[in-house]
């Protein structure tokens, strides 16, 4: 069974005297515990609304509804009763920016005691040792003077495992990662993500990783969910995703990866992702896909397999039939390069 399993998440604005404005529509995907997920697709498509739906922290006049069920036990239908009370203590989040997170007045000691205070971790001094031994845990050195320290003090790198060892004060069972290396130099985010990776599987964590990084998705998870337009257009294990991926949006996702090993410039996809409120009635990817048909444009495709494996395309590509071995690199040669040259010449 699932830890984490969403079935179609929908989201959507309400403002009084309009109509509702659908943000995600459509989005289901599961995650077991030990299990990273990469969650991957443009700025907009609905990854971080998502991942704030799973905590309850969508903004005021946000509505939910579809089907979240954490160990078995229903989120959504719940209200955000439920998800606070997994907040912190069975979900656990490490936010993009991690400073504009952070409050400026108070100390990274303050940050941590207080949540494991909140969290009923024991006295104020049994709270401090646990801190200290959480940031020793991430790698950082001197933790009590760190614990002095203010979040203007720290490098990106520091304030970044800060924010992980807040998400992970109250041992929670599920990690969610939302863009967490973004704004780090190459040597820091590897050592973040070896970081991230060895904490889930040396406490069984399932984790939710955010990336726009399909090279990032490659190396650190097992399985993918791909977002288009606030709905799942494929969910796949990332070496079937990779080696054949079904969806020509996911093709063209890998296609547009660079690569060492290719003389000309990686393809970018034509026009740009639709906004919410202009979504077209079909397929929302129809206007750039080379595949599209007259009814991809009037028909909207649904969620099509297990949740774990699964395409939402009235003409998907078909499963490449050839030893999955031969998937050398991301975008590259062998299987994927093939799968993804057919989008190609689709465009042509």
């Amino acid at each position: 069974m699932a830890l984490l399993a969403v079935r179609d998440l929908a989201i959507s604005l309400r403002k009084r005297g309009r109509p509702d404005l659908p943000l995600v529509e459509q989005v289901s995907f599961a995650v077991e515990a030990g299990q990273t997920m990469a969650i991957v697709g443009e700025s907009g498509s609905g990854k971080t609304l998502t991942c704030l739906a799973l905590l309850g922290l969508l903004p005021k006049g946000s509505h939910v509804g579809g089907s979240v069920r954490f160990d078995d036990e229903e989120i959504v239908a719940r209200g955000t009763v439920a998800a606070e009370r997994l907040r912190g203590r069975e979900i656990g989040m490490v936010f993009q920016d991690p400073r504009g997170h952070l409050n400026p007045v108070r100390t990274i000691g303050s940050h941590l005691v207080d949540t494991l205070r909140h969290h009923g971790e024991g006295s104020r001094r049994t709270c401090q040792e646990t801190a200290a031994d959480l940031l020793a845990q991430l790698r950082l050195s001197d933790p009590p003077a760190l614990m002095r320290r203010y979040p203007h003090e720290l490098s990106g790198g520091q304030s970044q495992r800060v924010m992980i060892a807040l998400a992970l004060a109250a041992r929670p069972r599920l990690l969610i990662a939302d863009e967490a290396t973004t704004a780090l130099d190459v040597m820091v985010q590897a050592r973040i993500l070896k970081l991230l990776a060895g904490l889930a599987r040396d406490r069984n964590l399932a984790v939710v990783l955010v990336t726009h990084d399909l090279g990032v998705a490659s190396r650190q998870a097992d399985s993918v969910c791909v977002l288009y337009a606030g709905r799942t257009v494929e969910t796949a294990p990332m070496a079937d995703f990779f080696a054949a991926p079904r969806h020509p949006y996911s093709a063209a996702l890998i296609r547009s990866m660079p690569s060492l090993h290719r003389a000309d410039p990686a393809p970018a996809l034509p026009d740009v992702m639709p906004s919410p409120g202009a979504r077209p009635a079909g397929c929302a990817f129809a206007p750039r896909c080379p595949q599209a048909m007259d009814r991809c444009r009037t028909t909207r495709p649904t969620l099509d397999g297990a949740v774990s494996t699964a395409v939402a395309c009235l003409s998907p590509l078909a499963p490449l039939a050839a030893d999955r071995s031969a998937t050398a690199r991301p975008g590259g040669a062998g299987v994927a390069g093939a799968a993804t040259d057919r989008w190609a010449a689709g465009r042509s």
